[in-house]
């Protein structure tokens, strides 16, 4: 099976809204890091990709119709030389509002405390192919906010406009459905609250004052939980 829609759009942009739409347009299953922090037998193979040693990219998206979030968003244009035929989405919001999504979830300190007990494997692709590649500067407004800038205009720069749609979640159904060629749904556009699902993983972990547990908690997101 061959990706058909690529999701370049870094994360905290309405990329799991996204993957639950896209899996009712019936691009399903679509990957997103939620699915491959569930799935462990994925962990070593993206170690692979991410060391160099390999560009397999079947052995990791094989099963998948579609990809959106990390990894994909930061291997975008090896995925669109890939997959020839896949479509691209951008999914981007405003730059501010992004950063500040950002520090209250997958680049705060209580979610960095989580990730120090994270399995090696699973600790590399977060902290390689994932918003906290940021590293050491990742609270750092200007630096990150130019760091998303640079990056959505490097990808409408690099993929070819009738290839690509930029999109932002709230538009809704309309342009997703068009860009895609399918029929719009009669049921509603999903809105995932992803912020406060990782905000409530964040404080489950912290009230239960396990360590050990903290793969348990990171393994607990669900995004079926729409709103």
């Amino acid at each position: 099976m061959a990706l058909s829609v690529i999701g370049a759009g870094m994360g905290r942009t309405g990329t799991m809204s996204l993957k639950v739409a896209l899996e009712m347009l019936g691009f399903a299953p679509c990957c997103h890091l939620s699915t491959i922090v569930q799935t462990p037998s994925l962990w070593s193979v993206w170690g692979d990709i991410i060391d160099g040693k390999s560009r397999d990219w079947d052995s990791v998206f094989g099963t998948f119709k579609a990809a959106v979030d990390a990894p994909a968003w930061f291997y975008y244009r090896e995925l669109a030389a890939f997959y020839p035929d896949a479509k691209i989405i951008l999914t981007v919001r405003d730059a501010s509002k992004w950063f500040e999504s950002t520090q209250e979830t997958v680049m705060s300190d209580a979610m960095g405390e989580m990730l120090k007990n994270a399995p090696p494997p699973l600790y590399k692709i977060v902290h390689s192919t994932a918003l906290r590649s940021a590293g050491d500067k990742m609270h750092e407004r200007d630096h990150v906010i130019g760091w998303f800038e640079r990056h959505n205009a490097e990808v409408t720069h690099v993929i070819p406009r009738e290839r690509l749609l930029v999109y932002e979640v709230a538009q809704g159904w309309a342009p997703l459905c068009q860009f895609l060629n399918v029929p719009v749904p009669k049921e509603p556009f999903p809105r995932v609250n992803e912020r406060a699902q990782i905000t409530a993983m964040v404080s489950a972990r912290s009230a239960a004052g396990d360590p050990a547990s903290d793969l348990k908690h990171l393994q607990s997101y669900d995004p079926s939980r729409t709103a």
